[in-house]
């Protein structure tokens, strides 16, 4: 599936006469025409005895197969805001291989003005129509919207799970079988909790015989409207009540520990930050940062994880009070391969249609100001502003340096000082110091990077451009280069790295670097965390350890990356749904070179 780049697809939705929305694929309406919201709560929300079954319970989740126009998500939200338990969240996943376009669902649910707050809050948050998982955060109902767009048996495989309550509420099978086949039901049994209810208008025959198959007493009840009957369905064993937030400590006041405290903060847990010099004092406290996907052309499962985590990245830093300095970006050409390379990119699915657009290089000149070559527009990056950003995720640091990590009986963990002071305990500990990570747990094998990037008062400049090197707008200036020096570990600055960043500019855009040598410039070295797979990790620590866990290897993407991936350390240590797919997920695993140091050494000891 390829999206065109010249815009969005044309609607797939038609009205009718009592302007109820009717997909042109299935042809079949969204909702009952006599009162859609009335369905919604007796099919859906009774049907999985809400809000009896959240009471008592700290928190909730709801899976979907078939988002539609949002209805019953708006009906759930209301009836969630007014009846939950103080201080409980709820999970939301569901499921829409064929996105309506926001607009389409405001005209949609605008009949009801009972769930007015809900649905206004829904279309202005809506999801894109990009291929992949999009997270939609609802504080004012104490709740968050993970959506796939992508068929729903591939959605399934690749949600970590599991529901409380499934809204089962695709086309009629007649329409579309495949929103109800075996394989599918088998799915949404194997991501249920003990205990889930399912609820459903259709009570087809073979709906009910492969349910039950799958473990799920089914049962007939008396139906809404015209249909005569609706399908209640529960699945074997009983409810277990989440726990309560546990407390968590974190290791690291950098972007990713900033994140992680954000994630946890987000669902209530207690959290604790501990770092020696203080919030962004290391690679994260730059002037400025880019946040931009990685430009695979093969479009694999790496190109999808930085698609994904380069949305929700540029989301979030655009919900704080001054994180966003600009938007934007070019990706110049700097070799015979990129314009295959970006033409593949810019017609994929995994982003919104539009967002990636090829440029020759006279509208890059254009655009510049000066000739250059050609290259690819990304309308998603951001230029984030760390400073505010960081301030707005992490409050708080206390001061100390960790020496070690150790358990401390009954599933806890402690913090130990270089002096062998206890410096906390904790229910939960995340490791986000960058390098240090190595030193605190065994398993995490990273190498240090040397990156200097060069700060100057030279301005403006119209979009952050990427060729190599990089200029990025600040909020006073530029910051350009950078040096990438593996195994380099001196942090001061070098006048010769100054004037290596000056020369890179200087090869794909002379007349500014003209302007630059002009001007006085400033510089700021770091020590960046990788691995080599190139890829990050995120996860529980290596060995299995619970209770601790690992976030670092984020390179020089920390703020593309670290807010998604706290967002799924946050999940898997409270128990929730990731916001990332399994198969992305499992590229992360902090046990993955173990694994495969396993797997060689096994190979090495076959038999010739």
């Amino acid at each position: 599936m390829a999206l065109d780049e010249k815009g969005p697809r044309p609607s797939e939705t038609t009205w009718d006469d009592r302007d109820v929305p009717r997909s042109r694929l299935y042809d079949d309406i969204y909702f009952s025409g006599d009162d859609g919201l009335a369905e919604s709560r007796a099919v859906f929300l009774a049907g999985c005895g809400l809000p009896e079954a959240w009471r008592g319970r700290p928190a909730f989740r709801v899976a979907e197969l078939g988002f539609g126009a949002g209805l019953n998500i708006a009906a759930l939200l209301c009836e969630w805001r007014r009846t939950r338990e103080p201080g409980a969240r709820l999970s939301i996943f569901s499921v829409e291989a064929h996105p309506l376009s926001a607009a389409e669902a405001g005209r949609a649910l605008g009949r009801w003005p009972e769930i007015g707050a809900a649905a206004a809050l829904l279309a202005s948050r809506w999801p894109g129509q990009a291929r992949g998982f999009h997270r939609l955060d609802l504080p004012e109902f104490a709740a968050t919207l993970d959506v796939a767009i992508m068929p729903a048996t591939q959605a399934l495989a690749a949600w970590s799970g599991p529901a409380d309550a499934w809204f089962l509420d695709g086309f009629s099978p007649a329409r579309n079988p495949r929103m109800w086949d075996g394989e599918l039901l088998e799915l949404v049994a194997r991501r249920s909790a003990p205990g889930a209810r399912a609820a459903s208008f259709t009570v087809a025959g073979q709906v009910r015989r492969d349910l039950a198959a799958t473990g799920f007493s089914v049962e007939r009840r008396p139906g809404f409207g015209a249909k005569r009957q609706r399908l209640e369905a529960i699945f074997p064993g009983r409810a277990d009540p989440s726990k309560a937030p546990p407390s968590v400590a974190i290791v690291g006041a950098g972007i990713a520990g900033a994140s992680l405290a954000r994630a946890f903060g987000e669902r209530g847990a207690l959290v604790t930050v501990f770092d020696t010099a203080g919030r962004g004092a290391g690679a994260s406290g730059g002037a400025a940062a880019l946040i931009s996907p990685r430009l695979d052309a093969g479009l694999g499962p790496a190109a999808e994880l930085f698609a994904q985590a380069a949305r929700r990245a540029a989301g979030l830093c655009g919900a704080v009070s001054g994180g966003v300095i600009a938007r934007g970006a070019l990706q110049l050409e700097t070799g015979p391969k990129d314009a295959g390379r970006f033409e593949a990119i810019a017609r994929s699915d995994l982003f919104e249609p539009g967002a990636m657009r090829r440029l020759t290089a006279m509208e890059v000149g254009q655009c510049l100001g000066e000739a250059a070559p050609a290259g690819l527009s990304i309308a998603g990056a951001v230029v984030a502003a760390p400073e505010p950003v960081l301030a707005a995720w992490l409050e708080a640091v206390t001061p100390g340096r960790v020496g070690s990590v150790e358990p401390s009986g009954h599933g806890r963990w402690r913090l130990v000082g270089e002096s062998g002071e206890s410096l906390i305990e904790a229910d939960v500990v995340c490791l986000a110091a960058g390098m240090a990570c190595a030193e605190l747990t065994a398993g995490v094998p990273l190498s240090p990077v040397r990156g200097q990037a060069s700060e100057s008062a030279v301005g403006p400049w119209p979009m952050a451009t990427v060729f190599g090197g990089y200029v990025i707008p600040a909020r006073q200036g530029l910051v350009f280069g950078a040096t990438h020096d593996r195994d380099d570990t001196a942090a001061g600055v070098r006048p010769a790295d100054q004037a290596r960043n000056l020369e890179t500019v200087a090869q794909t855009l002379p007349v500014l670097a003209e302007r630059l040598r002009r001007s006085p410039a400033t510089a700021r070295a770091a020590i960046r965390a990788t691995t080599r797979d190139y890829l990050p990790i995120a996860g529980v620590a290596p060995g299995g350890r619970a209770g601790l866990f690992v976030l670092t290897g984020l390179g020089s993407r920390g703020f593309t990356l670290a807010p998604l991936l706290a967002e799924h350390v946050a999940a898997l240590a409270l128990g929730d749904p990731s916001p990332l797919p399994r198969a992305l997920a499992a590229l992360l695993d902090p046990d993955r070179f173990a694994r495969r140091a396993r797997r060689r050494l096994g190979e090495d000891a076959a038999p010739v």
